[in-house]
């Protein structure tokens, strides 16, 4: 299998703009594979592939230079605005974007879980669910942080215990990561003074109306995130469930 990986990403070097976006895809998938075998790894790499392209397909409709997506194995995916969202509502578009594409490809990710009975590809919507429900943290450089921003930077501060509490329970690495990069967004959100000049050029365009209908997106896309990732998760838990019963029986 890693011979025909090798084989893939020298083939890629041919692709030009694309070289990078497949290279580290081909990457992502074999380091996945290693732990959870090659069909979760392609699942994963897909769900992170279609989060992303939410993003890049939102800057491109809204005329920003952006690069494609780059992938590092078990940290992160993302995309590179070559250019800074010029005003608020753009910002919340593009962070709401990938969350929304990701959600759709997690629900049909389930879907085809249900209809096929396979549980490797609703472990890959489980998964789906969760990345889009995590990266969804008011709190930049997550896309929380960013579709918040709409509504006011000093939500931002709402995130911190989010994290806080996350890290307390389940420790990670990017986690970390992710807590000294929103460091200086913090205190942004600390100083934060909507009387400046700049930052009323920034939110001129945004209506009561708009700031509404980006709130209640927010939030019912967190909600129905949030229920799907513990459905999902007790789906999994009982499909495995029968088979230890089974065998404590034929044990006795």
């Amino acid at each position: 299998m890693f011979a025909r990986l090798a084989l893939l990403v020298v083939a890629a070097l041919k692709f030009g703009k694309l070289s990078g976006t497949l290279i580290t895809m081909l990457i992502s998938i074999g380091a996945y594979a290693m732990v959870f075998g090659w069909r979760y790894a392609v699942g994963i790499v897909a769900m992170l592939f279609l989060h992303e392209m939410g993003h890049y397909i939102a800057a491109v409709q809204r005329g920003l230079k952006v690069r494609l997506p780059m992938f590092i194995p078990f940290a992160f995916a993302w995309v590179t605005l070559e250019e800074s969202p010029h005003d608020a509502e753009t910002e919340a578009y593009i962070g709401l974007a990938g969350p929304l594409l990701g959600t759709v490809a997690a629900i049909g990710a389930y879907f085809l879980a249900r209809n096929y009975d396979t549980t490797w590809l609703l472990a890959v919507a489980y998964t789906g669910f969760f990345i889009n429900l995590i990266n969804l943290i008011p709190l930049p450089p997550l896309d929380g942080g960013r579709v918040t921003t709409i509504l006011s930077p000093r939500i931002w501060l709402l995130g911190v215990p989010i994290i806080g509490v996350l890290m307390w329970y389940h420790f990670s690495v990017i986690l970390l990561v992710i807590a000294i990069m929103a460091g200086p967004h913090v205190f942004a959100a600390l100083r934060f003074n909507p009387d400046d000049p700049a930052v009323k050029r920034y939110y001129d365009a945004v209506t009561p109306r708009t700031r509404w209908e980006y709130g209640l997106l927010y939030v019912g896309l967190i909600a129905f995130l949030g229920y799907m990732t513990n459905e999902v998760d007790h789906q999994l838990q009982g499909i495995h469930r029968p088979d230890a019963e089974q065998t404590q029986t034929d044990s006795v």
